[in-house]
């Protein structure tokens, strides 16, 4: 008697990224430095509240880290960080007196007051 496996459905990506960031990410990738492949997102220890959410230029594509296939360019998310931004949303958000990425997180049990690091 064999078991029936079923239909292997792909596993949705750990963060969503919204069309600005999409766009952004596009726009990164093309004034990008030579060799790099795409862009990363981790979750470096640091402020005051313990991680922070960093996004950087990745020449090679480390074997955990989570890929997702943007319109613009590779995205990357640090292996090491999945779990803490499963389910979450990025975005890039601008105004006349600032532009960064924006990250909804339900992970987030706290962050600090000028809300560049988060607890889990």
């Amino acid at each position: 008697m064999s078991a029936n496996i079923g239909t292997i459905r792909p596993r949705p990506a750990a963060v969503a990224l919204t069309p600005a960031a999409e766009a952004r990410v596009a726009e990164l990738m093309a004034k990008a430095p030579e060799g790099a492949i795409g862009v990363k997102l981790s979750t470096p220890r640091r402020g005051c509240s313990g991680l922070a959410y960093s996004v950087d230029y990745v020449t090679e594509a480390a074997a955990f880290d989570e890929k997702i296939e943007t319109p613009g360019g590779l995205f990357f998310i640090d292996a090491a960080s999945v779990l803490y931004l499963i389910g979450s949303t990025m975005d890039w958000q601008e105004d006349d007196f600032a532009a960064g990425f924006v990250f909804a997180n339900p992970n987030a049990k706290g962050a600090c007051g000028c809300g560049e690091s988060f607890t889990v």
